[in-house]
């Protein structure tokens, strides 16, 4: 947290009012006279990228002198609940960072600004594919920032001490499972940790082992694309993993809350984990220079599952008091090229044509593994799924509970699948 706005102003306009109706005060200080203004900006994301964005932040200020940007960021587990709870009060921050699968739900009950309509918003060099993801309703509530891919964050030179093999762009999941078992073989070589982090609690994890067998997690009306025999088929694997030993135990899982420094490759308790591209730069600096990234394993046709999704949106408060100031910092964000030099890759390859072509070739560190890693898949990854329909962010919390009963032994994965589908269908019915 850099700055903290304050309530005081809403207060005072309440007053001024003189019983008149307020809404919006979530947008801090400063009105149309001239006076400073504040934003509230929150996104999720690990230390790396909350230092760039803070730096980005100040170059914004330094140009807009009558601007303040109160900053905030979490978890993406933490900052997912917090926001929920932010938009359900009317109290949405000015400028906040989306989830794919949080656009359909927010923008259909009145939560987002229509971008569109504001002409501060530069969108022409955004990949126009991905740009039609952050519309619903033939509105464009949401912009989005980068393309992301999921990936396997590995210590490169544990696995090499164990004599296992890298991983390959075509390897399938019988190739992982033999991998974590070697793993396992090694593990004195490896520090006695365990192979991967489970992935039985990831709907994202479970997503790509669906695409590899045909299936999807949607359909395109919006209801359920697979079965309860699908998912406890998948819990009834992953429990078998956990049961050798192969993955880490629950007792490490369900202390995982969005954040790298929670997972069991963030705790060093295991070789390798599952995540997004971009956000797996956090774990250099537990890991080492040895943290590469590897795949999400193929189906048993070695074509990959994987698809390019945009990586975040940014999104305003439709109840934003300074809804231009507001659209001006996000055109800053995505359009600005001193902006994204300081980006860089944080949030995945820029969906901005000009501000790619511009970062890519001076890319460093970690940004470079990121661009490499996505680079091996043009034009050999299957088509992305539309967005999800109004309800699948409360769903993900979902899956990951009920994953949490089968690893702790409270409920077979079959009696978990059948909960979840119950739910799901419910959710998705309202």
């Amino acid at each position: 947290m850099r700055k903290k706005g304050t309530k005081a102003s809403c207060a005072l306009a309440l007053v001024l009012t003189l019983g008149g109706t307020l809404t919006g005060c979530g947008g801090g200080e400063g009105g149309g006279s001239g006076g400073k203004v504040t934003l509230r900006f929150t996104w999720w994301g690990n230390p790396d990228r909350a230092a760039r964005t803070e730096q980005a932040v100040k170059l914004f200020e330094k140009r807009h002198p009558n601007v303040d940007i109160s900053t905030s960021f979490a978890g993406f587990d933490t900052y997912k609940a917090k926001l929920a709870t932010q938009a359900a009060g009317g109290d949405a921050p000015d400028v906040m960072q989306l989830d794919y699968r949080q656009i359909n739900q927010y923008a259909t009950s009145g939560i987002l600004l229509d971008l569109g309509k504001h002409r501060e918003l530069r969108t022409a060099d955004i990949d126009k594919g991905l740009l039609a993801t952050g519309v619903v309703d033939g509105k464009q509530y949401a912009l989005p920032v980068a393309r992301g891919a999921e990936a396997i964050p590995y210590d490169a030179a544990l696995w090499r001490k164990a004599g296992v093999p890298e991983p390959t762009i075509d390897w399938t999941w019988a190739d992982w499972t033999d991998a974590m078992r070697k793993l396992k073989a090694s593990k004195k070589d490896i520090g006695g940790k365990v192979g991967s982090t489970d992935p039985g609690q990831s709907e994202d994890v479970f997503e790509i082992w669906l695409r590899g067998r045909g299936k999807a997690l949607y359909t395109k009306d919006g209801g359920l694309g697979f079965t309860a025999d699908d998912l406890t088929r998948y819990w009834e694997w992953c429990s078998k993993l956990r049961k050798e030993g192969l993955v880490a135990p629950a007792e490490q899982t369900t202390q995982m809350d969005g954040a790298v420094e929670n997972t069991p490759l963030g705790r060093l308790k295991s070789v390798s984990d599952f995540n997004w591209d971009a956000p797996s730069s956090g774990y250099e600096a537990i890991v080492g220079k040895g943290l590469k990234l590897a795949p999400l394993p193929a189906g048993d046709d070695g074509k990959p599952a994987l698809y390019y999704k945009p990586s975040m949106f940014f999104g305003a408060s439709a109840k934003s008091q300074h809804p231009k100031e507001a659209a001006q910092f996000i055109d800053f964000l995505l359009n600005d090229q001193a902006a994204g030099a300081i980006l860089g890759a944080t949030r995945g390859i820029p969906a901005n044509d000009t501000i790619r072509d511009k970062v890519l070739p001076k890319l460093e560190g970690f940004d470079q593994v990121v661009s490499a890693y996505q680079k091996q898949f043009e034009g050999k990854l299957k088509d992305p799924p539309a967005a999800p329909p109004k309800g699948d962010a409360s769903l993900q919390s979902t899956f990951t509970r009920d994953y949490d009963q089968v690893s702790y032994e409270r409920l077979s994965p079959r009696e978990a699948a059948e909960n979840y589908i119950t739910e799901a269908k419910a959710e998705l019915r309202q």
